[in-house]
């Protein structure tokens, strides 16, 4: 398995900064430089020479980033002003040697003294870093809030001001920022459904901290990265359909048969060398004449799903797509879970169907991957009151029951039962379409077919249809994606993202 980055809490980013300085060898103030460079350089990608910058700047670290930010800037003609927010007469040190680099700086100890904000075309937002420890109020407050009333876009050095890095307070005050720029690595905060207002976008910037030294960091968070092409195994030039697979998926009923027709044709495309599809007798006409490479198996009942096909003949059972929650379907998907101990690919009313028969999950295969989006896994194992409690019931249960949980969302997290979870970072608020979860199923139950192990399909198939849903929304916009779009442009090769 890939060794994919990890994400690191705030504690440990100031373990690594002091490694760093250490290490490498590097004076602090040194490192604060190259931390402000690598912002400036990503910064000026998207921001030219035209705009009207306020630099807002507090007095730790991150303000003296900010005012690094200001003086390098100015340096490249930029027309910037830096406001210095004193909301403390203690100052850090690398903060203090940076104030003190700048000619004219802007003093403001009060809201009253803060100047118009509508002078300016674009704000930075510097007041406050990752090692928040209590949540804001008073005059700093106040400051957060005008540049939140200002209708302006504001740029966050690191992590957006007022948020913590490693848990979740409800309705902070902080900085709603268009777009964070983070050091080394992104926070766990970015990944908190949450925190969307606070973190419309982010990227992350190398500052070169020591990358032996964070992989080496305990921590359950990893993000997926481009490498995960290098999982994609090459096909034998006298392989055969029957090397790659007999998928078996078992979907649709009446009004729902375009589920099962998505995740047949996404299970193809994934690659799976046979695919059979059982539908209700409402849906062959339509599987057959919608996706020809697939065989069909038809139900005795019409509208829904009453039996199962014997499932040994079979490399993975996908089952879930438009499934609907007949007593007779309930009935037959138990009998599957008594019968077929190698790992399946759950999800939709297969998902239901588990939350309103818990009795049933124990019978799962172990390595099998569920796929709900929040609202399914809630019922599944119960409501949390954020996100961050999500992830730990999350991993709690991928490890209880030797699951592979891929919780569906902004970022995608994948939950082995080894207790890590990947964050993905492909895909696009497009992809919010019906069927798009079809495709998703289809996907990774096509990779299990080609014997990748489950968590390795999980991820493949994950990252490949978030980055087929970014190259549906190039084409058609985020807007007009729809789920068939997804499939068609769903490339699996060894192919890293630009």
């Amino acid at each position: 398995m890939i060794d994919f980055p990890k994400v690191i809490s705030a504690q440990q980013t100031r373990g690594t900064d002091a490694h760093t300085i250490t290490s490498e060898p590097i004076a602090s103030i040194d490192l604060m430089e190259r931390a402000s460079m690598a912002f400036v350089d990503e910064f000026c990608k998207k921001f030219d020479a035209n705009y009207r910058i306020a630099v807002l700047c507090g007095t730790g670290n991150n303000g003296g980033d900010g005012f690094a930010i200001a003086r390098i800037l100015q340096h490249n003609d930029y027309e910037v002003i830096p406001i210095f927010i004193r909301f403390s007469d203690r100052l850090s040190a690398d903060c203090k040697i940076n104030l003190n680099r700048l000619k004219h700086v802007v003093e403001v100890s009060k809201i009253e003294e803060l100047p118009e904000l509508s002078e300016f075309d674009l704000f930075i937002d510097a007041l406050l870093g990752s090692g928040l420890k209590r949540p804001v109020k008073g005059f700093l407050g106040d400051v957060i809030e005008a540049l939140n009333s200002s209708d302006k876009p504001v740029i966050s050095v690191d992590i957006s001001s007022g948020l913590y890095c490693d848990q979740i307070e409800n309705n902070p005050t902080a900085i709603k920022a268009d777009w964070v720029i983070s050091f080394q690595r992104p926070k766990l905060a970015f990944f908190f459904p949450e925190y969307g207002d606070y973190i419309k976008k982010w990227s992350v910037v190398d500052i070169g901290l020591d990358e032996e030294f964070i992989q080496n960091q305990e921590t359950k968070f990893r993000i997926l990265s481009p490498k995960i092409s290098s999982l994609l195994r090459p096909r034998n030039r006298y392989s055969h359909k029957g090397s790659y697979g007999h998928s078996l998926l078992i979907a649709g009923s009446l009004g729902k048969i375009g589920a099962a027709v998505l995740a047949a044709k996404a299970c193809l495309r994934s690659g799976t060398g046979l695919l059979t599809v059982q539908v209700p007798k409402c849906g062959y006409e339509i599987m057959q004449t919608s996706v020809p490479e697939a065989m069909c198996l038809v139900d005795v009942s019409h509208n829904f799903i009453s039996e199962c096909p014997d499932p040994l003949n079979y490399s993975v059972v996908g089952i879930g797509p438009g499934l609907d929650r007949h007593p007779l379907t309930v009935e037959a998907m138990e009998r599957l879970l008594d019968s077929y101990r190698k790992p399946m690919v759950i999800d939709a009313d297969g998902l239901n169907i588990l939350a309103q028969h818990q009795n049933l999950i124990e019978k799962v295969p172990e390595n099998s991957i569920l796929t709900p989006h929040i609202k399914e896994f809630d019922r599944l194992f119960g409501p949390s009151k954020n996100s961050l409690e999500r992830y730990q019931k999350q991993l709690y249960q991928s490890k209880k029951n030797r699951l592979i949980i891929v919780l569906k969302d902004a970022h995608t997290a994948i939950s082995s039962p080894d207790e890590e979870i990947f964050f993905n970072f492909t895909g696009n608020p497009g992809m919010a379409t019906a069927g798009s979860g079809d495709v998703l199923t289809g996907i990774i139950t096509g990779l299990v077919a080609q014997k990748y192990p489950s968590l390795e399909a999980a991820l493949i198939g994950t990252y490949y249809h978030g980055l087929a849903g970014d190259s549906a929304a190039k084409d058609k916009g985020e807007i007009g994606v729809l789920a068939s779009d997804i499939i068609n442009h769903l490339k699996i090769k060894h192919e890293e993202r630009t």
